[in-house]
């Protein structure tokens, strides 16, 4: 690798910068470590344009770096910023662009996904099928904190960006030929709302399992879960270092009101009882307790199947998988298994395959099936879908 690929100065960086300007998108990716933070410590950027030796990595590390030309050109709504499996990516941007997002973006985990590749394919294996490029995958878990970087490490994090290229103007032709370019447009849309970044510290305890629906058991829970979450945050911690996920499960589930009570709960001690930790989570419990039966957690509405349905079900998850595979899109695109339970019921239920791409594929297939005028027929290992009247087989 040249050694100006590797950039370690912001005139170097704002040179490149200025270079894609006009570009007419760039591929993106980092490298970051996350095992000792509550935050991610971001080692590595790689950017790379549309010519060939356009591809740089950017250290953060380096002594003075500014990553402002670098931000201003990801803000720029002129250059398509182009990703695979983005998230991750998007939250480090997140916190260093105060709380805006790189945009316009383009993922390529999700157009693959609307391209018949499967669900959230990996980069690897997508490099692999349009480039046939095979990624050494040993670096991935690497150090990449530690300086100098090797070699070997450079150039597995370049070739996430080069290969990128190849895949992007691929998937993008794709999807221009089928008509297909605005069945992207809702995922994409979630990946560049500031809100699927913003770590609440009070909606921390919808990410645990619960083991009881009781109204006080989940006031514990999501009371000692932001506490968890703003003390994490505030010491730069994972999560798990401040209280383990099953000892605030157990908390919830006893909710101990004394340091002596909480000592006695699995995998704690007197120490942390009596600490500035134990003091925390029992503050919380104790809000928790004192809430008022207003104020408590509701336990979310389970969907009942009304008797007799659960066979319908099974037909539309069926109907669902044989119009992706007709399709060449993923099911995870078009509906969830809670979005058919919903429509089992309801007609005109609020979810999204009973509206645009998605009705035109699935939605308006599974009224049809519902109202007798479909059938599902098995023949020479595959599935059809029949119309009840002539037997014909329907056009998808």
């Amino acid at each position: 690798m040249a050694a100006m690929s590797l950039i370690t100065d912001t005139d170097q960086l704002a040179a490149f910068c200025r270079r894609q300007a006009d570009a007419a998108y760039v591929t993106v990716d980092t490298e970051f470590l996350r095992d000792s933070t509550y935050w991610p410590k971001l080692c590595l950027i790689q950017v790379a344009g549309p010519a060939a030796d356009d591809v740089v990595a950017v250290d953060p590390l380096a002594e003075g770096m500014d990553l402002r030309p670098l931000l201003d050109l990801l803000a720029n709504p002129e250059v398509v910023k182009v990703f695979h499996a983005a998230k991750q990516d998007m939250e480090i941007f997140y916190n260093l662009m105060d709380g805006t997002l790189p945009t316009p973006v383009f993922d390529t985990q999700v157009a693959a996904m609307v391209c018949g590749f499967g669900e959230q394919v990996g980069y690897d294996t997508l490099a692999k099928r349009i480039t046939g490029a095979k990624i050494d995958k040993a670096p991935r878990f690497a150090d990449w904190s530690q300086r100098p970087l090797p070699e070997k490490q450079l150039s597995y994090a370049l070739a996430d960006v080069t290969h990128l290229r190849e895949i992007y103007t691929e998937l993008l032709r794709r999807l221009e030929k089928s008509g297909r370019a605005r069945w992207l447009d809702e995922e994409l849309a979630a990946l560049t709302d500031p809100a699927t970044y913003e770590m609440d510290p009070d909606a921390a305890w919808q990410r645990l399992k619960r083991r009881s629906g009781d109204s006080r058991y989940l006031a514990v829970l999501r009371e000692v879960a932001a506490w968890r979450e703003r003390e994490a945050q505030r010491r730069d911690v994972p999560r798990n270092r401040i209280i383990k996920d099953e000892q605030i499960q157990d908390i919830a589930a006893q909710a101990p009101r004394s340091p002596e009570a909480l000592a006695r709960m699995r995998g704690l001690n007197a120490d942390f009882a009596r600490g500035k930790l134990g003091s925390g989570v029992l503050e919380a419990v104790e809000r928790a307790v004192n809430l008022p039966a207003d104020q408590v957690p509701k336990p979310a509405a389970k969907t009942e199947l009304p008797p007799g349905k659960g066979p319908l079900l099974e037909l539309l998850k069926v109907l669902l998988k044989a119009q992706c595979e007709a399709h060449g899109v993923a099911q995870r695109l078009v509906a969830t298994t809670a979005d058919l339970e919903k429509l089992v019921s309801d007609d005109r239920a609020g979810v999204a395959a009973l509206r645009g791409w998605r009705y035109e594929i699935f939605g308006k297939w599974a009224l049809a099936l519902k109202r007798g005028e479909l059938a599902l027929s098995a023949g020479d290992g595959q599935v059809e879908v029949l119309h009840v009247d002539t037997g014909e087989p329907a056009a998808s």
